[in-house]
């Protein structure tokens, strides 16, 4: 046959530290609109908002974030993308 690598019998299995939801692990951290620092967090560089399987947030705070990051951008505390992006000095 033409291919006659080494390959393995099965899939290529990951093993990794589980990823923990922030809000779910510190009570205290709750997600406000208001609050752009913590939103900046959870928004890639080209004004995105980080996947759940990237960011680690369970399904029912990645839905809260996901409103309040575009609460914030309908405000215009937020950029929508890379290019509005605000720089300050």
């Amino acid at each position: 046959m033409a291919f006659e690598g080494t390959r393995s019998s099965g899939p290529r299995r990951r093993y990794g530290r589980r990823k923990v939801c922030r809000f779910c692990a510190d009570k205290k951290v709750s997600i406000d609109y208001k609050d752009i620092r913590s939103l900046r967090y959870f928004i890639s560089e080209r004004g995105k908002i980080t996947p759940r399987r990237i960011s680690g947030t369970c399904s029912d705070h990645q839905r809260k974030l996901t409103e309040a990051i575009k609460r914030a951008r309908n405000i215009a505390l937020l950029p929508f993308t890379a290019s509005h992006s605000l720089t300050r000095g």
